[in-house]
């Protein structure tokens, strides 16, 4: 080593990047956006990759308020910018100025034909899909054993339900060996009847990180689970096609957790405040129950019916004497009626009118009573009924009522004059 000169990492990586962005400055960069996760100051770092090469990307805030659409892994885009080196970790990046979609990129593409695929098939039907235990005893764990994710899930099933098994079936997460590894560890649990749910899924990363757990043999294996299944892939805005198979989609793994296992504490709290709220309701009953009889105590019972019986009495006594007294009313009533019609008819009584002298002729050969002097001729035999007794006897002479009537006129205009 010696006569070399010797260079300080500093002025290494100083030179580079002097060389480096000034060749590469305002270039035209078309790639398939991939590993995309906005920071929490705003800027967008990403990758950009072919089938050969990928290459580190970001985007400061003040470009990307310029964007008409929101970047998503797995899109074709044309990017504008410059190579820049950092040089804290020795690597370079493209600075992004501009960016436009330049279609679908090939993954997205084939995960989407992939979709429509399965869909037909009927592998993502809601009528497929199982509802979740709620009280487990058991859950399956499909995932890598040292990843984050596993760790996220055994942390948060042992805190809120210490109770539970956990069997963590191995698998490897990325990689051309997975898929088959995961399929066939989903198929083991049903076969031996291994868990009362599963989760399967793995911790967040790019887009072909993601790729097994979009294979078509882990969708086809959990989507013919007899053990509900929950998929539990990345983060929140990552995405896979065993989300769509799964019988409960999770937005992150420590999510799924929770899903499976309902806190012991959670409920035993829930328990007590209802038993709470029942002991309450019922004391609240008892004691408005106890101040609706206060009243009716023996003295108080006796007092209230006979303030409610009394006045009905009075009233049913008042009704019996004022229905006494019209009855009485009404049979002397009557009564006086009776007498005055008694007394009428003793005057029309026929004895009576024979007892004032008068008496009743009748023809002696018809036997009819005579009422004109019309109804009998001279030398006709009478009957002449008397009070006491019979008289027959013979009509000497006639006079009609008219011969009487002129006979007292013409005496009558004789005591005129």
């Amino acid at each position: 080593m010696k006569g070399g000169r010797i260079l300080s990492v500093s002025r290494l990586t100083e030179l580079i990047r002097l060389n480096l962005e000034g060749a590469f400055r305002g270039i035209l960069l078309e790639g398939e956006l991939s590993n995309c996760r906005p920071s929490s100051t705003g800027h967008l770092y990403f990758t950009l990759k072919d089938a050969g090469a990928s290459i580190s990307a970001v985007m400061f805030k003040n470009r990307l308020r310029f964007l008409t659409f929101e970047p998503r892994d797995g899109m074709l885009l044309q990017v504008r910018g410059s190579v820049s080196v950092y040089a804290q970790r020795g690597s370079y990046q493209i600075i992004c100025e501009e960016m436009e979609q330049a279609g679908a990129g090939d993954i997205l593409a084939l995960l989407e034909k992939r979709k429509q695929q399965l869909a037909a098939a009927g592998l993502f039907d809601e009528a497929r899909k199982k509802p979740l235990p709620r009280f487990p005893e058991t859950v399956g764990v499909v995932s890598s054993p040292t990843g984050a994710a596993v760790r996220d899930i055994l942390n948060i099933l042992q805190r809120r339900a210490a109770g539970i098994r956990i069997i963590i079936l191995p698998a490897p997460v990325q990689g051309a060996e997975a898929a088959p590894i995961i399929a066939r560890r989903i198929e083991q649990a049903n076969q031996w009847c291994l868990a009362d749910a599963l989760i399967v899924g793995r911790g967040g990363g790019s887009l072909e990180d993601l790729l097994p757990f979009s294979e078509e043999a882990v969708v086809r294996a959990i989507a013919g689970s007899t053990i509900p299944v929950v998929s539990a892939v990345g983060h929140e805005i990552d995405w896979a096609l065993s989300d769509f198979a799964a019988d409960l989609r999770a937005p992150t793994p420590s999510a799924a957790a929770e899903l499976v296992s309902e806190s012991r504490w959670e409920i035993r709290d829930a328990a007590q405040a209802i038993g709470r709220e029942l002991r309450e309701a019922v004391i609240s009953r008892l004691d408005r129950a106890r101040l609706l009889i206060k009243p009716f105590n023996l003295e108080n019972l006796e007092y209230r019916f006979r303030t409610i019986l009394q006045p009905r009495l009075v009233r049913f006594d008042d009704a019996k004497e004022e229905l006494l007294t019209a009855l009485g009313e009404r049979i002397r009533e009557y009564r006086r009626r009776l007498e005055i019609a008694y007394t009428t008819l003793e005057t029309a009584s026929p004895q009576a009118i024979l007892e004032r002298g008068f008496a009743v002729v009748s023809h002696g050969k018809t036997g009819r009573a005579l009422r004109h002097a019309g109804d009998v001729q001279a030398g006709d035999p009478l009957h002449i009924l008397l009070m006491e007794g019979t008289i027959t006897a013979a009509a000497q002479s006639v006079r009609h009522g008219g011969e009487n009537a002129a006979g007292d006129h013409r005496g009558r205009k004789h005591e005129e004059f």
